[in-house]
């Protein structure tokens, strides 16, 4: 058998050939592919300037588009290339870069110096001049929350989770609190969302939140049922109950939870219609004034047999030092167990701009009003103080043990310690974190069990850089630091100590 081979020529004619048809092709590819794009054009450009919506888009049909998408995408472009480390809002990216560093690897260190602005209101904190050494710190005694309830409350941590609901948080970043919260040794506020099994799963401290809607121990007027309280506090794991009045992000208004979001499990849970936008009423239907307040709180503490305390954003002092003289009028034992108060800058994962932007004072100057406030009152050692609100650095909570804090709650902090990115897109149910989304292609890049760790990590490398600031101002435990250990920066440049610059009188 004889083989046959092609001569040069003829190999080159049919690769000439295969050539010129492969170009052929890909031409009439791209002649087709213009002719999609023209048409589109053509499309877009009818469909822009025959509608009356969009004002730029009738003027500038296809090219004012990419208006709205430079718009879109600034945001996240912002946050990658342009923003300075410690500009952006509501956090920089110092913070968030601090939070994931000791997340990950425990408390960490920094290089060459710090590049904190030093503007007018900054906080210093007086170092001492010859501080203790390890070893030689007093050991601080328990500090009990409700000692005279049938179950009072030792928490273990002095930093601790504060409320997000099962609803708002997606079931592995609640389960992953839950896990982390155990590990660290804090509680896990269950926010107004109700006791779900996730909060449970990790076995942690719970402090159940009953908002205004009071879901599940309510009834369908949203006024509380006691014997669905009392079944749910069965659960030794629930340590407190705290009764919200309102939260920084929406005072005057209640929760918001969108109705993509009111899934058949949590409709349950809350026991409410699925499918529905849950709308809490914007304050308790049982209390519109300071003796119904008090008759609700002492309800839901006799029929819990918890310790309860108020949560609540302080606008008006007058209604607040109303609370106070009833409470006086009663008697120390109507007092609520401990005080949570939160700052009117606070988080949320969907409220009107106005109220985040405009309502409510500052933790800055709402926690040390209320402590002076119940010291002058001779209610400060019956009544614990919490406060909470744009807390998640050592030297914010620090800051707010000198304001008068006996525990401090973060809630975004630990969002970031799960891996929040900030996004912003958090009332749209597309968080692609998978932290605040029902929709499980995005949860399933959270990991509750490493996360859980991260969790921890943030929780124990917060208290133990909070004890080194306090050791470094020369006491044992962060609740010895008064407003005479933190110093704050004038105009002038000048610092001068807390304890002097405080006017405690506009508040009294």
């Amino acid at each position: 058998m004889m083989l046959q081979f092609s001569s040069p020529e003829n190999t080159m004619e049919m690769l000439t050939g295969t050539a010129i048809r492969g170009l052929n092709l890909l031409g009439s590819m791209f002649l087709f592919a213009l002719g999609i794009l023209v048409l589109g054009f053509v499309i877009l450009f009818i469909l822009d300037i025959s509608q009356t919506q969009d004002a730029v888009r009738r003027n500038y049909p296809v090219i004012g588009r990419f208006r709205k998408l430079f718009s879109t995408l600034g945001e996240f472009f912002r946050q990658y290339f342009f923003a300075m480390d410690r500009e952006e809002l509501p956090f920089n990216r110092a913070e968030r870069d601090w939070i994931e560093g000791v997340t990950k690897h425990g408390t960490e260190t920094v290089p060459f110096g710090s590049t904190r602005s030093m503007a007018p209101g900054a906080a210093i904190f007086a170092n001492g001049m010859f501080p203790k050494q390890d070893g030689e710190h007093t050991p601080q005694p328990a500090f009990v929350i409700g000692r005279d309830t049938p179950n009072p409350y030792a928490p273990t941590s002095f930093f601790n989770i504060s409320a997000m609901s099962y609803g708002s948080l997606s079931k592995p970043a609640v389960q992953a609190l839950s896990h982390g919260a155990q590990l660290a040794g804090c509680w896990l506020n269950t926010g107004e969302g109700g006791v779900s099994p996730y909060h449970m799963e990790g076995e942690c401290d719970l402090v159940f939140q009953l908002g205004t809607a009071k879901f599940g121990a309510r009834n369908d007027d949203s006024s509380l049922n006691p014997e669905k309280l009392k079944e749910i506090c069965q659960n030794p794991n629930i340590k407190m109950i705290e009764l919200k009045l309102s939260q920084g992000a929406k005072p005057g208004k209640g929760g918001i939870l969108p109705a993509k979001k009111v899934t058949e499990e949590i409709a349950q849970i809350r026991g409410i219609p699925v499918g529905q936008s849950a709308i809490s009423p914007n304050r308790h239907v049982e209390a519109s004034n300071p003796a119904e307040l008090l008759d609700l709180l002492n309800q839901i503490r006799d029929a819990s047999g918890r310790p309860t305390g108020i949560k609540f954003v302080i606008g008006n002092m007058h209604p607040v030092k109303e609370l106070v003289a009833e409470i006086k009028k009663r008697g120390a034992k109507s007092a609520p167990d401990f005080i949570t108060i939160d700052g009117g800058d606070g988080g949320t994962g969907a409220a009107p701009l106005p109220l985040i932007d405009n309502v409510g004072l500052t933790i800055r100057e709402s926690l040390p009003a209320m402590d002076d406030l119940l010291r002058d009152n001779d209610l400060r050692d019956r009544i614990a103080l919490i406060a909470s609100g744009k807390l998640i650095t050592p030297a914010e909570v620090a800051w707010a043990f000198c304001a008068g804090a006996d525990f401090v709650n973060s809630a975004r902090g630990f969002m970031f310690s799960l891996g929040c990115i900030q996004a912003l897109k958090c009332n749209q149910n597309t968080c692609p974190t998978g932290i605040t989304t029902h929709d499980r292609r995005l949860q399933k890049g959270l990991d509750p069990e490493r996360k859980s760790v991260r969790v921890s990590n943030y929780c124990k490398s917060m208290c133990k850089e909070v004890e080194m600031i306090a050791h470094s101002c020369g006491v044992d435990h962060p609740r010895q630091l008064t407003r005479d250990h933190v110093m704050i920066v004038q105009a002038s440049g000048r610092s001068k100590p807390f304890s002097q610059v405080w006017d405690r009188s506009r508040y009294l």
